[in-house]
């Protein structure tokens, strides 16, 4: 009777506890990007109000440029990052969600990138900056390379993008996101499609600082 008891006590606070573990992975998350968008603030500040001019990181860190075989050419990762905001962030771990650990995305390659030379301590980014993707000098409109935050709007206006619509601030430019891998995209392998480190959705860091969780029915 009492290991009955204990049983279905069991089954009621194990899911309980799962939402929770989740909760606090989300928040945690948040709270990764919200430095990491301070670090950007920063970096502005001191330099001439323009966003990072380091693209040829793209190509000379470990592993180089890895751009998606069934998307666009495009590597989103974001170990550049973290090796140029070193100084404003003060720790490696800000650039990867806790929710990775144990999850199929974290030896996925789209979702890992090495931070600095491989014959020093390496440190992982899991995070994705899309607007960051390319590693041409001829910078293309949905690129922010040394742009200033307002042209980086201006721009993505310009090149009217159907996938991110029209914004009407920087409230609204998405600057950082985690990894998620939609449903709908059929060439993905079965073990990552339909995934996102934060279940039905994902956290974004947007141009202006602010993080907001996205929903997403084509994730689980």
């Amino acid at each position: 009777m009492v290991i009955a008891i204990i049983a279905v006590l069991a089954g009621l606070l194990l899911p309980a506890l799962s939402q929770a573990k989740r909760k606090a992975h989300r928040a945690s998350c948040s709270s990764n990007m919200r430095q990491v968008g301070i670090a950007f603030l920063l970096y502005l500040q001191d330099s001439e109000e323009k966003l990072p001019d380091q693209f040829p990181l793209k190509v000379e860190l470990p592993g180089g440029y890895r751009p998606w075989e069934t998307w666009p050419r495009s590597d989103p990762r974001s170990g550049w990052a973290a090796s140029v905001l070193k100084e404003y962030t003060g720790s490696h771990g800000i650039w990867s969600c806790p929710a990775l650990n144990g999850s199929p995305l974290n030896s996925a390659i789209q979702t890992r990138q090495a931070v600095g030379p491989t014959n020093e301590t390496t440190h992982i980014a899991r995070y994705w900056l899309w607007r960051f993707d390319q590693a041409d000098p001829d910078i293309p409109l949905d690129n922010f390379w040394r742009k200033t935050p307002d042209q980086a709007l201006a721009d993505l206006i310009e090149a009217n993008n159907r996938f991110i619509g029209l914004p009407r601030g920087l409230s609204d430019v998405e600057l950082m996101v985690d990894p998620y891998f939609p449903s709908t995209i059929g060439s993905l392998p079965e073990k990552i499609k339909g995934r996102a480190v934060h279940a039905g959705g994902r956290n974004r860091l947007f141009l202006d600082g602010h993080v907001q969780f996205l929903k997403d029915s084509r994730t689980r």
